[in-house]
């Protein structure tokens, strides 16, 4: 197999301004540039303009460097960390080809290069490069294998005469989730949605490529098809099911796992019922990503991920105005004030797949774990794993959730496999004991 080529759509706006170090040129060679530019649009065209020159280019413009090992490029303004708590705006440096084109009347940027340089990239971005090598290695090979599984669905998909459904709507009821649906002109996005990528803006070292060199090519399979295998930052202790996050596919390497070398016995571990799951996020277990070490965590959490540092145990509180206004303005539902948070279905992880809103005014309910994370938070709440308390909170009526664990909780909890992999595991093991019934398989 020739090692993949792939398309992550990085940013899109009104106007692109980017950065060219080094001669770049399109396809024809009728377009030869370098230094700085500004990107807009003109009656379906595409200007690039550097305040001396102008150029009309057609979508799906695309520029190469000359020397694709010397020049690189930067996009200015990059929004990172999209819809989270420290989301902002920086400038990214890139390898490989930039490419332009024209979404929902925006421009976007695209940048396309391999598959194992991408990796080098997002290893250094969802991650410290300086990260232990057994993790580094988990983390290449489930990065290159999500990512190839999920170029095979896209494909699939286009080929496919059904139509995706990801949003299942009744008068009382909205099931939504997202996965697949918001790419459809490049393989990945570049931010949390996918997976973090950052181009070489964040500093690469010897290990990563050691651990990319080592891993070359290197997939989970299942049964002969590649591993859509997952990863958030912490599962709080037990991991969920892909069916009760995304659509209702089961897969058999995505099983519910108790994240310990030995699971504490004085527990009910079927979290899927509200008392067990009640004492379970109550409680304090000790599981691989139960960690407050610092050396451990520094290599999972950027310096704007150890901003937050209640993952394992968290706590949200608001007054009932405070809430139904909320989820007011997040849902665009009128609930009136809100009198009840219900949860009526679990998953495996204790995570919330249904929960049903009460209000003065209107009774729903809303699933996924995601859209519930979104009503409840101005951002993301960490995860759906919660319970609901009724308290005073400044003399106020108000509910106060109880939570465990940060992000949807599939596959493989970063922090757990970075405690595991200080531990003394190996690549081979961290990942075994997030994907079940898996295999390492060289494709190229």
């Amino acid at each position: 197999m020739k090692i993949p080529e792939i398309s992550v759509g990085v940013m899109s706006g009104e106007e692109i301004s980017f950065t060219l170090t080094g001669s770049y040129s399109d396809d024809h060679g009728l377009v030869k540039i370098t230094g700085n530019w500004k990107s807009k649009l003109s009656d379906e065209r595409i200007i690039l303009t550097n305040g001396r020159r102008n150029l009309g280019v057609e979508e799906g413009f695309i520029l190469s460097p000359y020397n694709i090992n010397e020049c690189h490029f930067v996009l200015h303004g990059v929004t990172i960390g999209v819809n989270f708590h420290w989301q902002r705006n920086e400038d990214q440096v890139f390898m490989g080809n930039l490419k332009l084109i024209i979404e929902n009347g925006r421009l976007t940027a695209i940048n396309i290069l391999t598959i194992e340089d991408y990796l080098i990239s997002v290893i250094s971005s969802e991650m410290s490069a300086n990260s232990s090598p057994e993790l580094l290695k988990a983390h290449a090979v489930i990065s290159r294998s999500w990512l190839l599984a999920q170029i095979q669905k896209s494909k699939s998909l286009s080929e496919g005469k059904k139509r995706y459904e990801t949003d299942f709507r009744s008068e009382n009821e909205i099931v939504r989730w997202y996965d697949r649906e918001d790419h459809r002109n490049y393989d990945v996005c570049a931010d949390d949605h996918c997976q973090r990528y950052q181009g070489i803006t964040r500093a690469s070292t010897p290990s990563v490529v050691k651990a990319i060199s080592e891993t070359y090519g290197e997939v989970l399979t299942s049964r002969g098809v590649i591993c859509d295998s997952r990863f958030y930052k912490c599962c709080g202790g037990v991991t969920e099911l892909f069916e009760n996050v995304w659509e209702p596919v089961k897969h058999p390497y995505l099983q519910k796992v108790v994240d310990s070398a030995k699971p504490p016995d004085n527990l009910d571990y079927n979290l899927e019922m509200n008392n067990a799951a009640e004492k379970w996020i109550k409680s304090n277990p000790d599981s691989f990503c139960n960690s407050s070490d610092k050396s451990v965590l520094s290599q999972v959490l950027n310096d704007y991920d150890q901003e937050t540092n209640d993952f394992y145990r968290w706590k949200v509180a608001y007054t009932q105005r405070e809430i139904s206004e909320l989820v007011r303005d997040r849902t665009g539902i009128d609930f009136g004030s809100i009198e009840e948070l219900t949860p009526l279905e679990r998953g495996t992880s204790g995570r919330i797949i249904r929960l049903k809103i009460s209000g003065t005014r209107k009774e729903m309910i809303i699933g996924k774990e995601l859209e519930i994370r979104k009503a409840l938070s101005k951002t993301h709440l960490y995860s759906s794993c919660f319970i609901v308390e009724k308290e005073l909170i400044n003399g106020e009526s108000g509910f106060v959730l109880y939570g465990a664990g940060w992000g949807h909780g599939v596959g493989l909890c970063q922090i757990g496999a970075a405690v595991m992999g200080s531990k003394g595991y190996s690549y081979k093991q961290i990942l075994m004991h997030y994907f079940k019934e898996t295999k390492l398989e060289k494709i190229y």
